[in-house]
């Protein structure tokens, strides 16, 4: 990737030509998810408790991208702060290949839908961050930050400062912290969502590049009926409050995944179940 004149950085794969994200090896991969009856409540004063999910089941292949789509407030961050270890369920449980998730995983990394870049840090500061904090000596973390920010298009402006980048160049910056340990999963809340549209589709069309090198396993929750399709092996559709699976629905798209496909996904049979399942609460 290099940087354009208006400092967005364009990917090295060109926008007609993308990975599959239906293609698998078939072998058991690392970064199995699961959740079984999984709820989580929130206490109010003076009143029942708030639910934000409830009876959550769901499990996600090593190497697979699985879309979770929803109408606001029903619970699609909670689930995904849950995942990742960052909210403890109020029944049921996690799991990760097998092993409970209890507490903050290094396995999983976490983007949020704001960057949450240190201001005070340089761009190349703020992706070394989780390394400093395991303790990573510096000349390794110098490598594997430059590596990071290859890989994301970042390599020109490792000393620029958080406020000078664009909003797509932060996002970048988050996505490559969030990559810094080598996640087994990677976990998008509305990653996208600030961006302006042609950004964001071209957004779609890296991260699916980046998924074709490193086969993490990714879960992306979306507004975006198209994004959801495009992105997914696999869309989950949660129903309102508090948040239950309605449906699960596997993507039959023909390989590669082209931005041509993003405008069919608008009018295709997946997005027509998607609204379904979401009934009322897709007005």
């Amino acid at each position: 990737m290099t940087p354009t004149a208006a400092g967005e950085p364009h990917a090295t794969l060109a926008a007609d030509h993308v990975p599959s994200v239906a293609v698998h090896s078939g072998v058991a991969a690392r970064g199995r998810i699961e959740l079984r009856d999984v709820a989580v409540e929130f206490p109010r004063r003076g009143g029942a408790p708030f639910k934000a999910i409830e009876g959550v089941d769901l499990q996600v292949g090593g190497g697979e991208i699985v879309t979770v789509i929803g109408s606001n407030g029903c619970g699609k961050s909670t689930l995904l702060r849950v995942i990742a270890g960052l909210l403890r369920p109020s029944q049921g449980s996690v799991f990760l290949d097998g092993s409970p998730v209890v507490g903050p995983d290094p396995r999983i990394g976490l983007v949020f839908q704001e960057p949450r870049l240190l201001p005070w840090r340089t761009v190349a500061s703020n992706v070394g961050y989780p390394l400093e904090l395991a303790g990573v000596p510096r000349a390794e973390r110098r490598t594997r930050v430059a590596e990071l920010l290859e890989r994301v298009g970042l390599a020109a402006v490792p000393d620029i400062l958080p406020a000078q980048l664009s909003g797509g160049m932060r996002q970048r910056a988050a996505l490559a912290r969030a990559l810094a340990l080598e996640p087994e999963v990677l976990l998008l809340d509305e990653p996208f969502s600030a961006l302006d549209a042609i950004t964001r589709e071209r957004f779609n069309v890296e991260l699916l590049e980046l998924w074709g090198r490193l086969h993490t396993t990714i879960v992306i929750v979306t507004h975006s009926i198209p994004e959801a399709i495009f992105l997914g092996d696999r869309v989950v559709v949660l129903s309102g409050r508090p948040g239950r699976v309605a449906a699960e629905l596997p993507v039959e798209m023909p390989s590669p995944r082209t931005l041509d496909r993003l405008d069919a996904a608008v009018v295709s049979d997946a997005a027509r179940a998607i609204r379904s399942a979401l009934g009322e609460d897709a007005a």
